[in-house]
C-alpha cells in the first residue's frame, strides 16, 4: 500500500487515466518508432526523458492498481503535470506530424485521439 490518503491515491489514478489516452500496446508500438526516439530532449545521444517515461508508463498501465507504490504514483503525477502543461502549448494548425504531438505521445497522450 502507498502513503497518502485513499482519496489522494484515487485522484492521482483518475488524473493519470485522463492524461494517458493511449493503451499500453499502442504506446509500446509507438516507442519502437524512429519518430518517437527523435522527439524530446536528450542528453548526449541518450534516450529522451519522454521516451524513458513512456517505457515506465507502459509498465504502470500493466500494473494492477493495488500493486502501485509511492514512486509509481509520483511518476503518474509527473506524467499528468507534463501532459497538462504541454497540451496548453498546442501550436496552431495541423499538429498530426509535429514534434509537439510526438513528444506528448511519448508521455502516453495522443492529442489526435
Amino acid at each position: 500500500m502507498s502513503g497518502g490518503t485513499d482519496e489522494d491515491r484515487q485522484d492521482t489514478l483518475d488524473r493519470f487515466g485522463e492524461a494517458v489516452n493511449m493503451t499500453a500496446g499502442e504506446l509500446e508500438k509507438w516507442l519502437d518508432t524512429d519518430r518517437s526516439r527523435e522527439a524530446g530532449q536528450k542528453d548526449d545521444g541518450e534516450e529522451s526523458t519522454g521516451h524513458a517515461s513512456g517505457r515506465r508508463i507502459v509498465e504502470l498501465l500493466r500494473t494492477r492498481q493495488d500493486d502501485l507504490g509511492d514512486s509509481d504514483l509520483a511518476h503518474m503525477r509527473k506524467v499528468t503535470g507534463f501532459v497538462r502543461r504541454h497540451v496548453e502549448q498546442r501550436p496552431e494548425g495541423d499538429v498530426s506530424d509535429t514534434r509537439w504531438r510526438y513528444s506528448l505521445m511519448n508521455w502516453g497522450h495522443d492529442p489526435e485521439k
